[in-house]
């Protein structure tokens, strides 16, 4: 049976730590990699330059504007290749984004003006170009949803996991000082003069067994890892919220496993 606790969540950082329970190895991957390569979001694909006289190439603003996090609707847009237009380009799966700026000094993402203000940058202070006096910028882009799969510009964030650490003291330790000492994460403290391990704070030991080199006797604190449990980490860069990049990546693998499905039943029997 499958069990997921939350461990912690800033929203302000666009990060989330939870355990999940009662899988293995193989499926935690495909959650990690249908995360980053499967689950969509929007960005910019085609930049028509209406008017350039900054010191950058049209080729360089185009790569900055393609790299620019752009919040991302679901809901609202299909991916070109499953949209009813057969990715030929409607409202459905694209997006117009226009800037016109002739003002001295930085231009920021901000000044981008989206039909849709659902899709939006996701940081305005972002730097596109410096225009002196008398330069001008003026150009219409076309955003649509991606795969990170395709380009990195389409990836939603960082996701990644550990196996659930498994500390145990079976012995009394003779030096418990430089135990708490060693150990990089602060997660052993002494209680009634004897070694304790914080288990609230187990998810913050990253496996490095200093406290099982240090302590006397050897073997007296083992540090392993569970084949079951572990613990995943979502940082979002700020186009999806942590937990539908989750909830995106499952449904992905729930489709996928059905139509894998579906196509078994299809396949003619063996002779």
């Amino acid at each position: 049976m499958i069990k997921i606790e939350l461990l912690n969540s800033n929203k302000e950082q666009k990060k989330i730590s939870f355990l999940i329970k009662g899988i293995d190895s193989s499926f935690a991957n495909s959650i990690r990699r249908c995360a980053i390569e499967e689950v969509p979001t929007m960005a910019i694909e085609d930049v028509e330059f209406r008017n350039n006289s900054s010191a950058l190439y049209d080729e360089i603003i185009a790569h900055r504007l393609g790299l620019i996090p752009l919040k991302t609707d679901l809901k609202s847009y299909n991916l070109p290749d499953k949209c009813k237009c057969g990715g030929k380009g409607c409202a459905q799966c694209q997006l117009k984004l226009t800037l016109k700026t002739r003002s001295q000094g930085t231009v920021y993402a901000s000044e981008i003006k989206s039909k849709d203000p659902k899709v939006k940058p996701v940081y305005p202070n972002t730097q596109i170009a410096k225009l002196l006096k008398g330069q001008k910028l003026e150009f219409e882009a076309t955003a649509i949803l991606g795969r990170g799969k395709d380009h990195a510009k389409w990836c939603p964030g960082l996701v990644y996991y550990k196996k659930m650490p498994v500390v145990e003291i079976k012995k009394e330790c003779k030096n418990p000082e430089a135990v708490v000492e060693q150990c990089p994460q602060n997660l052993f403290e002494i209680k009634n003069n004897k070694l304790s391990f914080k288990k609230d704070e187990i998810d913050k030991c990253h496996l490095c067994n200093a406290c099982a080199d240090i302590c006397d006797p050897k073997q007296a604190i083992t540090v392993e890892n569970s084949d079951n449990e572990f613990i995943f980490y979502v940082e979002s860069w700020g186009q999806l919220e942590p937990n539908e990049i989750i909830d995106e990546s499952l449904k992905i693998i729930s489709e996928k496993s059905k139509e894998f499905t579906d196509e078994m039943k299809k396949a003619p029997e063996a002779k």
